[in-house]
């Protein structure tokens, strides 16, 4: 006793709070575990299982089905999922940043009327919104029609059953996703600093893409990872609203499983794509990282005596 006061034992507190926050995280870990951890293992060991002739899962282990997915015609269609993806990603982007600097600036009465309109149209089942789009970009349907009668589109030219068709659905189904997170860091952000940029001498596209983009960047790249995982694993789109040459990696896994009954070559083909997934989320991840930081200032200073 110090003081009048007891001794407190250090360590019997940190092991408290260990066992605290261990108890905390137990649900979380067993939810990822049981959903995520095990699904994906199982997903990666039946790659390199062989095709049972009835449509199972062999019992010999083998490398040919990994082989078997990166020839020609996949690679392909890796590119195509790849480059479509990206595309998504980055229209969401230039749609959504100013959506969310526009909603982030309202009155705070008139916020949650603009959100509701965001949200709205996730309350209608996804595949009544594709088969509307797929209505709507008929050659028959109302806005093929309309874009002909007024001279924009050629009348030889179709809306739908093909990669641009694929391109707008999946734009207009992830858009959400991005207004979301983007608009919860416009509304933590400081405009006070845009206008003191101006005052400054700053133009207002100047000020705003150096100042605003850089201040909401943790939504920004939580937006890039809500809209790019998802696009890139998505198959119900380019089925229903894609033509011949519009398949994803999710089309032929969808293919593999139900049509040609190959679930280790559709375990092979979801691994590759987790494989790809889990790149640009790693990168997210090393971007807020220390080491990635220390790495940045230590390569900072050998540029600059590159540059004088």
């Amino acid at each position: 006793m110090e003081n009048g006061h007891p001794q407190v034992n250090n360590k019997s507190v940190r092991g408290g709070s260990r066992l605290s926050e261990f108890l905390l995280t137990l649900p979380t870990s067993f939810w990822l575990i049981l959903f995520f951890v095990i699904p994906a293992v199982l997903v990666f060991s039946i790659a390199f299982k062989v095709s049972d002739p009835l449509g199972g899962i062999g019992d010999e282990w083998t490398l040919a089905t990994v082989k078997n997915v990166l020839r020609s015609d996949y690679i392909i269609v890796i590119w195509r999922t790849i480059w479509v993806s990206v595309a998504v990603t980055a229209i969401c982007l230039l749609l959504g940043i100013p959506v969310g600097y526009w909603i982030a600036q309202q009155k705070e009465k008139y916020r949650y009327w603009l959100l509701l309109a965001v949200i709205v149209p996730l309350w209608t089942n996804f595949l009544i919104r594709i088969f509307a789009w797929r209505i709507l970009l008929h050659p028959e349907g109302f806005l093929r029609q309309t874009l002909v009668y007024i001279g924009v589109l050629p009348e030889d030219v179709f809306l739908l059953n093909n990669i641009a068709a694929v391109i707008i659905v999946t734009v207009y189904t992830c858009l959400p996703f991005a207004i979301l997170p983007i608009y919860a860091a416009a509304e933590k952000f400081n405009f006070s600093l845009i206008e003191a940029a101006r005052d400054l001498g700053a133009s207002r596209f100047k000020a705003f893409v150096s100042i605003f983009i850089p201040g909401i960047k943790r939504g920004i790249f939580t937006a890039i990872l809500v809209v790019l995982i998802p696009a890139m694993g998505s198959y119900a789109i380019p089925d229903l609203v894609g033509g011949t040459g519009s398949d994803l990696l999710g089309n032929k896994i969808a293919m593999r499983v139900s049509a040609s009954r190959n679930l280790p070559e559709a375990a092979a083909l979801a691994a590759l794509l987790s494989i790809i997934i889990t790149l640009p989320v790693l990168a997210v991840m090393l971007f807020h990282k220390k080491p990635f930081r220390m790495l940045q200032n230590l390569l900072r200073p050998a540029k600059d005596g590159q540059k004088k």
